[in-house]
């Protein structure tokens, strides 16, 4: 009995070492990332998030690049564009002789990736973190990265502070949960939706509310039928997968979602799909803006 106790116990701090040894690497490998560049003098922004918040922090003045994700702010689309974000070329990439890349993690191919590592070029991809807390840590790190003072950071973090307490002051104040249903881009007619383990659905929590597909993981095309089905009591809808409707009313018609509650009542959001997905300094905002529609018509 004895020698099965101490078994336990020692099983126990071996696992309880690796927890912490594994906690330390992470901890080790994040704040390397946000370590200061050694030299931010020609910045490629590869990602709209990334890149949006580079703008943010007033940080932009070094920016040679982005890619086609990066169209916020206005300013941002007179940069050369690297390409798309999952499908560059070495080439593409070096063309501007860069001394700093800051990515997000769907930056790619992985061969490209790994190439560009091979290089004297910098590379900082950014882990995803769909939460407020995680919209604030990339603010941070980016502006550590880019050598700006906590001094110079902090008003402009506690901004983003004061959104994420507006956006969960309103989240926790509605009177009863909502489905929201929302729409990345069609397929064919089949309208593609966000499913469980995606921004869309971390967005939806945010706001304190119901994701109408949390039935399904990942972005997944849905038909007519299963849209009735699951019946949503809103529509957010990206504006490029609206841009080839005239109205609402037309979006609803051609679409059959006239037949869902959301339908019925109109209660179609038309957002820019980075500040609704992106998760960085407009997220927030569009988070609020749509807890503002849903707690207005209960």
């Amino acid at each position: 009995m004895t020698q099965n106790f101490q078994k336990k116990v020692y099983w126990f701090r071996e696992l309880k070492m690796l927890f912490f040894l594994l906690l330390t690497l992470i901890t080790s490998e994040t704040f390397a990332q946000c370590e200061k560049s050694t030299n931010s003098s020609k910045i490629v922004g590869a990602g709209g998030s990334i890149t949006e918040t580079i703008f943010y922090l007033g940080l932009e003045d070094n920016l040679v690049a982005r890619d086609l994700t990066s169209n916020y702010p206005e300013k941002a689309l007179k940069l050369p564009s690297i390409g798309y974000l999952r499908n560059l070329s070495v080439e593409g990439l070096l063309s501007l002789s860069p001394s700093l890349i800051i990515s997000e993690p769907d930056i790619g191919p992985d061969k490209v990736v790994e190439q560009v590592k091979k290089t004297s070029v910098e590379i900082r991809i950014l882990p995803d973190d769909y939460s407020t807390s995680g919209i604030i840590k990339k603010a941070n790190c980016v502006g550590q990265i880019l050598g700006a003072s906590q001094k110079y950071l902090e008003p402009l973090t506690n901004q983003l502070e004061i959104l994420k307490q507006k956006l969960e002051l309103s989240a926790g104040s509605i009177s009863a949960q909502k489905k929201i249903m929302i729409i990345l881009m069609f397929r064919g007619t089949s309208p593609i939706v966000a499913g469980a383990e995606t921004s869309g659905n971390a967005f939806i929590e945010m706001t304190g509310n119901t994701n109408a597909f949390s039935n399904i993981t990942g972005w997944k095309p849905v038909g007519i039928e299963g849209i009735l089905a699951n019946n949503p009591d809103y529509i957010i809808v990206t504006k490029r997968a609206f841009s080839t409707f005239k109205s609402v009313d037309s979006f609803l018609a051609q679409t059959g979602l006239q037949a869902t509650n959301a339908g019925k009542n109109k209660s179609v959001l038309v957002e820019d799909g980075m500040s609704l997905l992106g998760f960085g300094p407009r997220t927030m905002e569009t988070g609020i803006k749509v807890l503002s529609l849903v707690n207005n018509n209960p």
